[in-house]
C-alpha cells in the first residue's frame, strides 16, 4: 500500500486526476469505478478541468458505480445513479451508455446484485476504483464486520452512516434509506488499482486503522493491505494519527516521477 500525504483536498484531487489521465492516455476505454459523497468531488473537478482544457481525451472512458440506495427511484436526485451522471458522466461529455451501475429499484434486488457483479466481470473489470472511507472504516457500503470476501450484495446501513448521509437529504435522517446495494470487498479488490482519498481530521482514526492496523473485518478498508496496487491519498488532517507519516512523506518525495501513483 502506498500512502501519499498532500497539503489539502484540492491537491489530493489533482494528484489522483493526474493518475486517471495517465491511465486514459494508455487505455482510452478504461473502466473507472467512481465513489459518491463529498470527498471525491475534487478528483472529478480536476479531471473535468483537464478534459475541458484538452489535456486528456476521456471520450471513450467508461464509468462504473460503486453502490446504490435500495428503494429510491432511478431519477431521484440523491440516488447515486443521478449523482454520478450529474457529477461525472455529463461533465466529461460521456453518453449514458458509458455508465453502468446496480439497479436499486429492481423488484428482485438479489438478482440485481448478482447481475451487476457479473456485468463488471464481463466488462473486463475495473481498471481504477476511486474509494472514500467512512468514519468507521467502511468502503463502499461495506460496514464493519463485512466479509472480506464479499460480493455485490444488499447491506443494512449503520445508524452512524445514515447520520453522516443525512446532509444529502435535507438533514432529515428519516429520508435516508436503510438498505443499499454495494460492491462487496471481494469485488472491490478485483479492480486493478484502488485509490482511496480521505480528508479531514474526522477520518484520521479510520485512516490509521486502515493503513497501520491489522487486516480485520471490523475495519473493512484495511482489506486494501491485501491489494497489489492500492494508493491511499490523505491530507494533513487525515494523516494526523499515522505513526509512520514522516516515512510516507519521505518515500513519496523520493519516488521516481515516472512511476505516478
Amino acid at each position: 500500500m502506498e500512502v501519499v500525504i498532500v497539503k489539502d483536498a484540492k491537491a489530493g484531487g489533482e494528484l489522483i486526476a493526474d493518475g486517471i489521465a495517465d491511465l486514459l492516455r494508455g487505455k482510452p476505454d478504461a473502466l473507472l469505478g467512481v465513489a459518491t459523497g463529498s470527498t471525491p468531488i475534487p478528483i472529478y473537478d480536476a479531471l473535468i478541468a483537464q478534459v475541458q482544457a484538452g489535456g486528456v481525451d476521456a471520450s471513450r472512458a467508461r464509468i462504473a458505480q460503486l453502490d446504490e440506495y435500495v428503494g429510491l427511484p432511478a431519477g431521484h436526485p440523491e440516488s447515486y445513479r443521478s449523482t454520478v451522471l450529474r457529477q461525472v458522466v455529463e461533465p466529461l461529455g460521456l453518453s449514458p451508455e458509458a455508465f453502468m451501475g446496480p439497479d436499486g429499484s429492481a423488484e428482485d434486488v438479489l438478482a440485481a446484485c448478482e447481475a451487476y457483479d457479473r456485468a463488471l466481470a464481463e466488462a473486463g473489470g475495473v481498471d481504477l476504483q476511486i474509494l472514500g472511507i467512512g468514519t468507521d472504516g467502511h468502503i463502499g457500503f461495506n460496514e464493519p464486520c463485512s466479509s472480506l470476501a464479499s460480493r455485490t450484495r444488499i447491506k443494512t446501513l449503520t445508524e452512524q452512516t445514515r447520520v453522516d448521509n443525512a446532509r444529502f437529504f435535507d438533514n432529515d435522517i428519516e429520508q435516508v434509506p436503510h438498505h443499499v446495494i454495494t460492491q462487496g470487498i471481494g469485488t472491490i479488490l478485483e479492480a486493478r488499482h484502488l485509490v482511496l482519498l480521505a480528508t479531514g481530521e474526522g477520518k484520521a482514526e479510520a485512516v490509521a486503522q486502515t493503513v497501520e492496523g491489522p487486516v480485520a473485518a471490523l475495519v473493512p478498508a484495511s482489506a486494501l493491505q491485501l491489494h497489489p496496487h492500492a494508493t491511499v491519498v490523505v491530507d494533513e488532517a487525515a494523516a494526523s494519527k499515522l505513526k509512520l507519516a514522516d516515512y510516507f512523506r519521505h518515500t513519496f518525495a523520493n519516488k521516481p516521477a515516472w512511476q505516478g501513483i
